[in-house]
Protein backbone atom coordinates (compact mmCIF):
# COMPACT_ATOMS: atom_id res chain seq x y z
CA UNK A 1 0.00 0.00 0.00
CA UNK A 2 0.85 3.44 -0.83
CA UNK A 3 1.21 6.16 2.27
CA UNK A 4 1.45 9.68 2.14
CA UNK A 5 2.87 11.19 5.20
CA UNK A 6 2.01 14.81 5.00
CA UNK A 7 5.13 16.61 6.70
CA UNK A 8 8.32 15.59 8.46
CA UNK A 9 7.85 13.23 11.29
CA UNK A 10 10.45 12.30 14.08
CA UNK A 11 12.99 10.05 13.17
CA UNK A 12 11.87 6.28 14.58
CA UNK A 13 8.53 6.72 13.12
CA UNK A 14 9.75 7.68 9.21
CA UNK A 15 12.42 4.88 9.84
CA UNK A 16 9.10 2.70 11.00
CA UNK A 17 6.99 3.81 8.33
CA UNK A 18 9.73 3.51 4.74
CA UNK A 19 10.15 -0.44 6.47
CA UNK A 20 6.32 -1.17 6.08
CA UNK A 21 4.94 0.99 3.62
CA UNK A 22 5.61 2.20 0.33
CA UNK A 23 5.86 5.48 1.65
CA UNK A 24 5.95 9.30 0.57
CA UNK A 25 7.09 11.65 3.06
CA UNK A 26 6.71 15.22 2.24
CA UNK A 27 8.93 17.67 2.81
CA UNK A 28 7.59 20.61 3.64
CA UNK A 29 6.69 21.78 6.69
CA UNK A 30 3.02 23.88 5.39
CA UNK A 31 0.00 22.42 4.87
CA UNK A 32 -1.14 20.59 1.84
CA UNK A 33 -2.39 23.07 -0.93
CA UNK A 34 -5.69 22.20 -2.68
CA UNK A 35 -3.75 20.74 -5.33
CA UNK A 36 -1.90 18.31 -3.51
CA UNK A 37 -4.95 17.56 -1.53
CA UNK A 38 -6.76 16.76 -4.29
CA UNK A 39 -3.13 14.25 -4.98
CA UNK A 40 -3.33 12.64 -1.38
CA UNK A 41 -7.14 11.31 -2.07
CA UNK A 42 -6.10 10.38 -5.78
CA UNK A 43 -3.10 8.47 -5.41
CA UNK A 44 -2.60 7.03 -1.74
CA UNK A 45 -4.09 4.26 0.10
CA UNK A 46 -3.29 5.75 3.57
CA UNK A 47 -2.93 9.17 4.24
CA UNK A 48 -1.03 10.51 7.40
CA UNK A 49 -2.50 14.37 7.77
CA UNK A 50 -2.03 16.44 10.76
CA UNK A 51 -3.41 20.18 11.72
CA UNK A 52 -3.99 22.39 8.66
CA UNK A 53 -4.05 19.78 6.12
CA UNK A 54 -7.61 21.20 5.31
CA UNK A 55 -9.74 17.42 3.90
CA UNK A 56 -13.20 19.79 3.74
CA UNK A 57 -16.52 18.15 1.91
CA UNK A 58 -15.23 20.74 -0.89
CA UNK A 59 -12.22 18.39 -1.55
CA UNK A 60 -13.98 15.25 -0.94
CA UNK A 61 -16.88 16.48 -3.93
CA UNK A 62 -13.84 16.90 -6.50
CA UNK A 63 -12.65 13.44 -5.56
CA UNK A 64 -15.75 11.19 -5.77
CA UNK A 65 -13.86 8.03 -5.93
CA UNK A 66 -11.04 8.24 -3.68
CA UNK A 67 -7.63 5.47 -3.51
CA UNK A 68 -7.42 6.77 -0.07
CA UNK A 69 -9.03 4.52 2.54
CA UNK A 70 -8.18 6.32 5.40
CA UNK A 71 -6.83 9.56 7.49
CA UNK A 72 -4.69 8.60 9.62
CA UNK A 73 -4.79 11.66 11.23
CA UNK A 74 -1.22 12.39 13.61
CA UNK A 75 -2.81 14.18 16.40
CA UNK A 76 -6.05 14.01 18.95
CA UNK A 77 -7.58 17.22 16.99
CA UNK A 78 -9.07 16.37 13.74
CA UNK A 79 -11.45 19.42 12.96
CA UNK A 80 -9.33 20.16 10.06
CA UNK A 81 -11.16 17.19 8.42
CA UNK A 82 -15.02 16.55 7.89
CA UNK A 83 -15.30 12.98 9.17
CA UNK A 84 -18.83 12.96 7.68
CA UNK A 85 -17.81 13.60 4.57
CA UNK A 86 -14.70 11.60 4.64
CA UNK A 87 -17.29 8.75 5.69
CA UNK A 88 -19.55 9.26 3.26
CA UNK A 89 -16.56 9.02 0.80
CA UNK A 90 -15.46 5.57 2.02
CA UNK A 91 -12.65 7.27 3.88
CA UNK A 92 -11.58 5.80 7.56
CA UNK A 93 -10.71 8.14 9.94
CA UNK A 94 -8.39 7.77 13.35
CA UNK A 95 -6.72 10.19 15.88
CA UNK A 96 -4.42 9.87 18.74
CA UNK A 97 -6.16 9.84 21.65
CA UNK A 98 -3.73 9.49 24.76
CA UNK A 99 -0.68 10.38 23.67
CA UNK A 100 -1.10 13.91 23.93
CA UNK A 101 -2.68 14.30 27.65
CA UNK A 102 0.13 15.20 29.41
CA UNK A 103 2.15 16.93 27.53
CA UNK A 104 -0.72 19.34 26.48
CA UNK A 105 -1.75 19.69 30.38
CA UNK A 106 1.74 20.60 31.28
CA UNK A 107 1.83 23.44 28.65
CA UNK A 108 -1.72 24.31 30.12
CA UNK A 109 0.34 24.69 32.87
CA UNK A 110 3.05 26.94 31.69
CA UNK A 111 0.86 29.46 30.66
CA UNK A 112 -1.31 29.84 33.58
CA UNK A 113 1.78 30.37 35.52
CA UNK A 114 3.19 32.72 32.76
CA UNK A 115 0.18 34.95 32.49
CA UNK A 116 -0.82 35.01 36.56
CA UNK A 117 3.19 35.52 37.79
CA UNK A 118 3.98 37.91 34.31
CA UNK A 119 7.08 35.74 33.51
CA UNK A 120 6.53 36.99 29.89
CA UNK A 121 6.12 40.44 30.44
CA UNK A 122 9.57 40.24 33.10
CA UNK A 123 11.61 37.77 30.21
CA UNK A 124 10.70 40.86 27.68
CA UNK A 125 12.17 43.64 30.48
CA UNK A 126 15.51 41.45 30.94
CA UNK A 127 16.14 41.04 27.18
CA UNK A 128 15.61 44.08 26.49
CA UNK A 129 18.09 45.26 29.74
CA UNK A 130 15.42 47.36 30.78
CA UNK A 131 15.47 45.41 34.62
CA UNK A 132 16.18 48.21 37.10
CA UNK A 133 16.63 45.65 39.92
CA UNK A 134 14.44 44.09 42.34
CA UNK A 135 12.00 46.38 44.36
CA UNK A 136 8.99 45.17 46.69
CA UNK A 137 6.33 46.26 43.79
CA UNK A 138 7.59 45.28 40.69
CA UNK A 139 5.97 42.77 38.89
CA UNK A 140 3.15 41.82 40.72
CA UNK A 141 0.92 39.23 39.52
CA UNK A 142 -1.36 36.53 41.01
CA UNK A 143 -0.49 33.56 43.27
CA UNK A 144 -2.17 30.69 42.31
CA UNK A 145 -1.99 28.60 45.06
CA UNK A 146 -5.34 27.77 46.76
CA UNK A 147 -7.21 29.44 43.98
CA UNK A 148 -9.90 28.96 41.51
CA UNK A 149 -9.81 26.87 38.39
CA UNK A 150 -11.97 26.58 36.16
CA UNK A 151 -11.57 24.12 32.93
CA UNK A 152 -14.34 24.30 30.21
CA UNK A 153 -13.95 20.86 28.62
CA UNK A 154 -13.40 18.01 31.45
CA UNK A 155 -12.19 15.14 28.93
CA UNK A 156 -9.01 13.68 29.35
CA UNK A 157 -6.93 16.86 28.79
CA UNK A 158 -9.18 18.73 30.60
CA UNK A 159 -8.88 16.15 33.63
CA UNK A 160 -4.95 16.32 33.66
CA UNK A 161 -4.95 20.08 33.89
CA UNK A 162 -7.71 19.69 36.60
CA UNK A 163 -5.44 17.04 38.67
CA UNK A 164 -2.46 19.19 38.10
CA UNK A 165 -4.38 22.09 39.71
CA UNK A 166 -5.79 20.26 42.43
CA UNK A 167 -2.58 18.22 43.76
CA UNK A 168 0.05 20.73 42.50
CA UNK A 169 -1.16 23.70 43.62
CA UNK A 170 -4.23 23.01 45.90
CA UNK A 171 -6.41 24.83 43.89
CA UNK A 172 -10.51 24.36 43.73
CA UNK A 173 -12.10 22.92 40.62
CA UNK A 174 -14.58 24.44 38.90
CA UNK A 175 -15.81 22.57 35.48
CA UNK A 176 -18.08 22.86 32.63
CA UNK A 177 -19.11 19.31 30.82
CA UNK A 178 -21.08 18.39 27.97
CA UNK A 179 -21.84 14.65 29.84
CA UNK A 180 -21.54 14.17 33.90
CA UNK A 181 -18.40 12.66 35.15
CA UNK A 182 -16.46 10.76 37.64
CA UNK A 183 -13.44 12.01 39.17
CA UNK A 184 -10.61 11.23 41.39
CA UNK A 185 -10.53 14.26 42.45
CA UNK A 186 -12.77 17.16 44.30
CA UNK A 187 -14.47 19.21 41.70
CA UNK A 188 -17.75 20.76 41.19
CA UNK A 189 -20.04 21.30 37.90
CA UNK A 190 -20.57 25.15 36.98
CA UNK A 191 -24.28 25.59 36.01
CA UNK A 192 -23.38 27.16 32.72
CA UNK A 193 -20.23 29.02 31.29
CA UNK A 194 -21.08 32.48 32.10
CA UNK A 195 -21.74 30.65 35.99
CA UNK A 196 -18.40 29.61 35.55
CA UNK A 197 -16.41 32.39 34.31
CA UNK A 198 -17.55 34.48 36.69
CA UNK A 199 -16.48 32.49 39.94
CA UNK A 200 -13.03 31.91 38.81
CA UNK A 201 -9.16 32.85 38.78
CA UNK A 202 -8.14 30.90 35.93
CA UNK A 203 -10.52 30.09 32.99
CA UNK A 204 -9.09 27.07 30.85
CA UNK A 205 -10.32 25.93 27.70
CA UNK A 206 -10.13 22.80 26.84
CA UNK A 207 -12.69 21.50 24.43
CA UNK A 208 -12.78 20.10 20.78
CA UNK A 209 -12.21 22.63 17.35
CA UNK A 210 -15.89 22.12 15.71
CA UNK A 211 -18.60 24.04 14.72
CA UNK A 212 -20.32 23.94 17.87
CA UNK A 213 -17.53 25.31 19.53
CA UNK A 214 -16.24 28.10 17.38
CA UNK A 215 -16.18 31.57 19.32
CA UNK A 216 -17.77 29.66 22.46
CA UNK A 217 -15.82 31.99 24.01
CA UNK A 218 -17.07 35.25 23.21
CA UNK A 219 -17.45 38.82 24.84
CA UNK A 220 -19.72 37.54 27.01
CA UNK A 221 -17.88 35.48 28.79
CA UNK A 222 -14.89 37.56 28.94
CA UNK A 223 -17.16 40.20 30.33
CA UNK A 224 -18.51 37.73 33.11
CA UNK A 225 -15.02 37.15 33.92
CA UNK A 226 -13.22 39.31 36.81
CA UNK A 227 -11.08 42.08 36.20
CA UNK A 228 -8.63 39.63 38.06
CA UNK A 229 -8.71 36.88 36.49
CA UNK A 230 -6.45 35.22 33.38
CA UNK A 231 -7.56 33.12 30.20
CA UNK A 232 -5.75 30.25 29.20
CA UNK A 233 -6.25 28.18 25.70
CA UNK A 234 -4.86 25.19 24.96
CA UNK A 235 -7.75 23.93 22.68
CA UNK A 236 -8.04 25.48 19.44
CA UNK A 237 -7.62 29.20 18.41
CA UNK A 238 -11.19 29.36 16.74
CA UNK A 239 -12.83 28.35 19.79
CA UNK A 240 -12.11 32.21 21.29
CA UNK A 241 -13.18 35.29 19.51
CA UNK A 242 -9.71 36.70 18.91
CA UNK A 243 -11.14 39.84 18.41
CA UNK A 244 -13.14 40.35 21.29
CA UNK A 245 -10.28 39.12 23.44
CA UNK A 246 -7.89 41.13 22.30
CA UNK A 247 -10.93 44.78 23.66
CA UNK A 248 -10.79 42.98 26.65
CA UNK A 249 -7.44 42.43 27.25
CA UNK A 250 -6.89 46.74 26.29
CA UNK A 251 -9.51 47.26 27.88
CA UNK A 252 -8.07 45.22 31.02
CA UNK A 253 -11.08 43.57 31.74
CA UNK A 254 -9.57 40.21 32.80
CA UNK A 255 -5.93 40.45 33.60
CA UNK A 256 -4.00 38.64 31.44
CA UNK A 257 -4.30 35.28 28.95
CA UNK A 258 -2.06 32.78 28.01
CA UNK A 259 -2.23 31.24 24.53
CA UNK A 260 -0.79 28.66 22.68
CA UNK A 261 -2.97 28.41 19.74
CA UNK A 262 -4.76 31.05 17.88
CA UNK A 263 -7.84 31.64 15.52
CA UNK A 264 -6.13 32.22 12.24
CA UNK A 265 -3.20 30.20 13.01
CA UNK A 266 -0.69 30.75 12.70
CA UNK A 267 -1.23 34.34 11.59
CA UNK A 268 -0.89 35.70 14.92
CA UNK A 269 -2.74 40.05 15.09
CA UNK A 270 0.05 43.03 15.72
CA UNK A 271 -2.54 44.21 18.64
CA UNK A 272 -1.87 40.56 20.23
CA UNK A 273 1.99 40.56 20.01
CA UNK A 274 1.86 44.07 21.50
CA UNK A 275 -0.01 43.40 24.64
CA UNK A 276 1.90 42.94 27.33
CA UNK A 277 -0.42 41.15 29.37
CA UNK A 278 -0.57 38.20 27.45
CA UNK A 279 1.72 35.13 26.59
CA UNK A 280 2.02 33.83 23.48
CA UNK A 281 3.38 30.51 23.16
CA UNK A 282 4.10 28.58 19.06
CA UNK A 283 1.46 25.82 19.46
CA UNK A 284 3.75 23.79 21.58
CA UNK A 285 1.21 21.96 23.59
CA UNK A 286 2.95 17.94 22.07
CA UNK A 287 6.47 19.88 20.84
CA UNK A 288 8.73 16.84 22.54
CA UNK A 289 10.53 14.35 20.90
CA UNK A 290 8.91 11.55 23.24
CA UNK A 291 5.30 12.64 22.66
CA UNK A 292 5.71 13.47 19.00
CA UNK A 293 7.44 10.01 18.52
CA UNK A 294 4.56 8.43 20.09
CA UNK A 295 1.64 10.03 18.06
CA UNK A 296 3.62 9.19 15.10
CA UNK A 297 3.79 5.23 16.09
CA UNK A 298 0.20 5.61 17.12
CA UNK A 299 -0.87 6.76 13.51
CA UNK A 300 1.00 4.15 12.16
CA UNK A 301 -0.90 1.32 14.41
CA UNK A 302 -3.77 2.76 12.79
CA UNK A 303 -2.55 2.17 9.17
CA UNK A 304 -1.06 -1.01 10.11
CA UNK A 305 -4.23 -1.99 11.07
CA UNK A 306 -6.06 -1.07 8.39
CA UNK A 307 -3.60 -2.52 5.77
CA UNK A 308 -3.67 -5.54 7.24
CA UNK A 309 -7.93 -5.72 7.60
CA UNK A 310 -7.62 -5.53 11.31
CA UNK A 311 -10.42 -3.20 13.30
CA UNK A 312 -8.60 0.49 13.60
CA UNK A 313 -7.38 1.24 17.14
CA UNK A 314 -8.87 4.65 16.78
CA UNK A 315 -11.48 5.20 14.50
CA UNK A 316 -12.89 9.05 15.36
Amino acid sequence: MRLLITRPMPPAVEERVRAAFDCEIRPEQNPLDPAELRRALRDFDIVMPTLGDRFSAEVFSEVPTPRCGLLANFGVGYNHIDAQAAGLAGVAVTNTPGAVTDATADIAMTLILMSARRAGEGERMVRARNWPGWHPTQLLGMHITGKTVGIVGMGRIGQAIARRCHFGFGMRVRYLARTSKTLDFPAEAATGLADLAASVDVLVIAVPGSAETHHLIGQDVLEAMRPTAHLVNIARGDVIDEAALIRCLKAGAIAGAGLDVYEFEPQVPQALIDLENVTLLPHLGTAALDVRTGMGHMALDNAVAFAAGDPLPNPV
